[in-house]
């Protein structure tokens, strides 16, 4: 029996993250010009994924944004999601993917989550131990978070655009329930 056909597979999408401690278990994305950031403590044995569609800030955030879609945000819930399993920040490592050029025309946001995802690690000061961005086509990812072994897939044309057309989705954000009444 094959790594793969033995393991388990969690299927993370635009927006998400997750962690885990089980050896069995890896982790796939696929990617256009959105980035996955990968990190694990390999002394703990606990280690993550994440899938963001755009850098951000939290000015973006607080302007009515879906924090979900910023890099900023699923950065540090993939962080603090390890921390809460045992790694320790010291240990952790990385390794990035995506952040394709999908569209000739369209903005090179893809350039921008790769740049944002390197400068974020590095101001947190945790290594890159692999990285594959940029191109233009989409990639499949798929990364065991405990052994730390990344694996990818270049997509056709035709995945690359169907990869595109997902990511560019409008993503239904919930109107706030009101928590408070006034009085009159």
């Amino acid at each position: 029996m094959t790594e793969v056909s033995a393991a388990k597979r969690v299927h993370i999408i635009q927006g998400e993250y997750k962690v885990v401690t089980d050896p069995d278990v890896f982790l796939s994305t696929i990617l256009g010009s959105c980035v996955a950031a990968c990190l694990r403590d390999p002394v703990a044995g606990v280690g993550g994924m994440n899938h963001f569609l755009l850098p951000g800030s939290a000015a973006a955030m607080t302007s009515g944004g879906d924090a979900t879609r910023y890099g900023v945000h699923l950065m540090e819930l993939l962080i603090n999601g390890l921390l809460k399993k045992g790694a320790r920040r010291d240990r952790l490592e990385a390794k990035i993917f995506g952040g394709a050029k999908t569209i000739a025309s369209f903005s090179n946001v893809g350039e921008q989550n790769a740049a944002f995802a390197v400068q974020f690690l590095k101001d947190e000061g945790i290594p890159i131990v692999g990285s594959s961005t940029g191109g233009d086509h989409g990639r499949k990812l798929e990364f065991w978070p405990i052994s730390g072994r990344a694996r990818q897939y270049p997509l056709t044309g035709a995945e690359t655009q169907k990869t595109v057309a997902l990511e560019q989705r409008p993503v239904i954000v919930p109107k706030p329930v009101e928590t408070s009444i006034e009085f009159f």
